[in-house]
């Protein structure tokens, strides 16, 4: 029986490493997967010169995300894991797809608004085609399903669009990819507004924090300054620390700090130890993993060989079809 198609991709920018919101949005819902699906996980290093980035460093980064691939629990003996450069096909396949798919949409989507604002004096064809690019990332392995968050909807919509229209231009050639929904698809930040990201300083608890440097970060969530009691918040540093117990609770302590909360009583130095502890108790076995990884580079690179060469026949196979389909040469 055909096992459905999965895509994933985590950019390398700041350092490289996952931190909670890469883990809970995005890995977790990676081993949910490969379990039951054909799984291919990629660091999409080709997204990051999309914006400025610092070329001495990239190399460590993509490292540092494919280490905490690892860590984490991706299994090369179930999932395929690439680095996106490596298969030229990505970059290939996305330059067909643009002769799909008009200009105007990609102008009008958040996410290039954004970037245009965050860098006005990087706003590059690249930047502008990058749904493309992560369009012909999916699609070039046949996804099916991409455990994103939802910020990534309007993205996974220009991937069903891109598809339609060729498959309606050429041939049915394309699924339409749709998201695969996880617990932590949305992790805020520790600033108390947003999500955790790489590249905002303070906002991210990551992979490798040990417990001191979690306890540190927690500390320095803002909490109320009046009087507490009525209900939770919906956003500031106490919404994103129930939002952190809700995540990582196992002993059913986000009811009674709730509580506590409505009450007026509750003592948010117990609410952070609590928190600190139940995170790094989770992070605690991937760091031990990681390290056994770093300390064996051979290995590493054995995998990221065998599974490059894998990668390589699907995308090679898939191109064949699309240049067939276009009446391009062979």
């Amino acid at each position: 029986m055909n096992k459905k198609k999965v895509y994933s991709g985590m950019r390398a920018t700041g350092s490289g490493r996952l931190h909670l919101g890469n883990y809970l949005g995005g890995a977790k819902g990676m081993l949910a997967l490969q379990d039951e699906y054909d799984c291919t996980f990629s660091v999409v290093d080709a997204h990051a010169v999309t914006t400025p980035y610092d070329p001495k460093t990239l190399r460590e980064q993509v490292r540092n995300v494919i280490l905490d691939y690892l860590a984490v629990g991706l299994d090369p003996e179930k999932c395929r894991i690439e680095i996106q450069s490596q298969i030229p096909q990505h970059t290939e396949l996305a330059y067909y797809l643009s002769s799909v798919y008009p200009l105007a949409p990609l102008e009008d989507l958040p996410t290039f608004k954004e970037k245009k604002a965050q860098y006005p004096k990087n706003i590059t064809v690249a930047l502008l085609n990058y749904p493309i690019l992560m369009a012909a990332d999916v699609l070039l392995y046949k996804g099916e399903l991409v455990p994103v968050g939802i910020d990534q909807e309007p993205h996974l919509e220009v991937m069903r669009e891109v598809a339609r229209r060729f498959n309606a231009m050429y041939g049915e050639t394309f699924p339409e990819p749709v998201r695969f929904k996880t617990k932590g698809e949305y992790v805020p930040s520790l600033l108390g507004h947003g999500k955790m990201s790489k590249t905002v300083e303070g906002s991210s608890i990551f992979l490798s924090d040990d417990l001191e440097t979690i306890k540190k970060k927690l500390a320095k969530v803002v909490t109320d300054t009046g009087t507490t009691g009525g209900p939770v918040p919906k956003e500031g540093g106490v919404a994103s620390l129930f939002t952190y117990l809700a995540l990582f609770n196992k002993d059913d302590m986000h009811k009674k700090f709730k509580e506590d909360y409505e009450k007026g009583v509750i003592r948010y130095g117990d609410m952070k130890a609590f928190l600190s502890e139940a995170i790094y108790e989770e992070l605690k076995p991937i760091q031990e993993k990681r390290n056994y990884f770093e300390e064996h580079a051979a290995e590493v690179d054995e995998i990221l060989a065998e599974s490059k060469e894998r990668c390589l026949a699907i995308a090679k196979e898939t191109m064949l079809e699309v240049k067939e389909k276009m009446g391009l040469p062979l």
